[in-house]
């Protein structure tokens, strides 16, 4: 951590000078180890914020002017906009994520009277699924509170986030990204209901066993890939299975009672949609069970179900994240493995035994590579805290 605040240090005062009050800050990636696609239909999640993420370098200014700059986005150069004139630019390409939480946080009514230059690193890769805008988001709205004394605890923060994905950005994404960023603690997943926002914290002890994440290196943007036309059909699944039970989102449907109206739903493709929204929300809610009884092998089980759902009735995988989690559960050692995110590319993950990491890593990355025609990127992670402000 310590060096890449030197080295964002360094570029900013290249950037923009040495003078002033110039603060760090950090806050991590996260990755979602099940209940995919659930956070919108009010169901549970269950993500953990990464030791990777996003840190920033920053300094108040004394007028209204943005001056940003990323050391993932070089070539971009120095990209200027005013607190007075928010407006999502294609020009602006990653700085709208930024932009896109000050305007969030003008919205609700917080001053921000002054702008500020700021340089952005993030150890994320980009378009991987783990989460680098939903990082960025959370980041910004830390930098903003600390610079112009914004009362905002984490949650709100989130809140922050989502509202500029959602009305800024454009793309209409769920709380659970921002929300495990914002409130990660260190070896801790966060059981999460989406549908009201309560939570818990729950100890993940993996004992010899380790998180892999498996990037395909295939990109996908959430914004052009068939995330919110997902996000439609379960609404429509919805309001179908409205006119028939007294429910206000798919997640309060149980098993049972899904299959008990499922046939309310007009529309074969809708059907599966809503089905996989209902029963990975009680795979999460058993997988969260299945941990506290320290039954990992029950965990890795429901990981794997999980993933044939978001294959078949969800359809958000794709060649390239099938063959890294088929490649992935052929291996010695593996507990389970599914794609995490919203899928379309990005990234699978795997519960790996400890002494069997390095031959994973090599194998499923030869298989991956021989069928797919270009390599996969491989981390072993660990689970991380929130954000925070470093000393400088």
């Amino acid at each position: 951590m310590r060096e890449e605040v030197i080295k964002g240090l360094k570029v900013f005062k290249e950037k923009f000078g040495d003078k002033g009050d110039i603060r760090a800050y950090f806050a991590p990636g996260r990755v979602n180890l099940i209940g995919e696609h659930t956070d919108y239909n009010g169901g549970h999640v269950f993500p953990c914020a990464l030791t990777i993420g996003t840190y920033g370098i920053a300094r108040r200014r004394e007028d209204d002017k943005l001056r940003f700059y990323s050391l993932n986005f070089e070539e971009a150069g120095v990209i200027e906009s005013s607190v007075r004139n928010l407006k999502k630019e294609e020009r602006d390409q990653w700085a709208n994520y930024p932009k896109g939480v000050i305007w969030a946080l003008l919205e609700e009514g917080h001053e921000i009277a002054y702008g500020f230059d700021v340089v952005f690193y993030g150890t994320i890769p980009n378009g991987s699924g783990l989460s680098s805008s939903a990082s960025l988001e959370v980041l910004t709205g830390l930098i903003c509170g600390d610079l112009f004394h914004i009362p905002m605890d984490g949650i709100q923060n989130a809140l922050i986030g989502q509202k500029a994905e959602n009305e800024f950005i454009g793309v209409n994404c769920g709380i659970m990204d921002q929300f495990a960023i914002a409130m990660g603690k260190k070896e801790r997943g966060i059981f999460l209901d989406t549908g009201d926002l309560s939570y818990s914290y729950v100890p993940v002890v993996l004992e010899d066993a380790k998180i892999v994440i498996m990037n395909t290196n295939k990109k996908r943007g959430l914004g052009d890939s068939k995330y919110n036309e997902r996000r439609s059909e379960c609404e429509m699944a919805l309001a179908e299975l409205q006119t028939v039970v007294d429910v206000t989102s798919l997640g309060e449907l149980s098993e049972s009672q899904f299959e008990r109206y499922k046939s309310s739903i007009q529309d074969p493709v809708r059907e599966k949609r809503a089905r996989h929204a209902v029963y990975e929300n009680q795979r999460t809610i058993k997988a969260v069970q299945a941990l506290n009884n320290h039954d990992l092998e029950a965990f890795g089980r429901l990981m794997i179900e999980s993933h044939k759902s978001l294959r078949d009735d969800y359809e958000v995988t794709g060649m390239e994240l099938d063959t890294i989690v088929e490649e992935a559960l052929k291996q010695e050692g593996v507990i389970g493995a599914r794609m995490t995110g919203a899928g379309f590319g990005g990234c699978g993950i795997a519960i790996v035994k400890t002494d069997q990491v390095t031959h994973f890593i090599h194998h499923v990355g030869k298989a991956y590579q021989e069928k797919v025609g270009y390599d996969a990127d491989f981390y072993v992670v660990e689970i991380g805290g929130g954000p925070k402000r470093i000393d400088v």
